[in-house]
């Protein structure tokens, strides 16, 4: 069992990722809204700002599955390599 510090210090690094995750968010609402409008009022011709939103967006959707899931994804494998050890199984 952890004790009080211990969990207040993992409490923090999961804010810690969550926070990043909004600025991460804000920042791609902002700049794409930016391109977007950019696109828009300079002739609308080819739609580039596409390329950048879908890869971005690719990149944000991949932050926030770290940043809301991961912590139980490596806590599971961090339980299951204990458990191989504790048993003397080498990795």
């Amino acid at each position: 069992m952890e004790d009080d510090q211990a969990l207040r210090d993992r409490a923090y690094r999961i804010a810690e990722e969550k926070t990043g995750f909004y600025v991460h968010l804000a920042a791609f609402v902002m700049v794409n809204a930016g391109l977007w409008l950019l696109w828009y009022f300079t002739g609308r011709g080819f739609p580039w700002p596409a390329f950048i939103t879908f890869f971005w967006g690719f990149g944000l959707v991949m932050h926030g599955v770290g940043a809301f899931l991961g912590g139980r994804y490596t806590q599971t494998l961090a339980e299951k390599e204990y458990r191989k050890l504790k048993e003397g199984r080498r990795p």
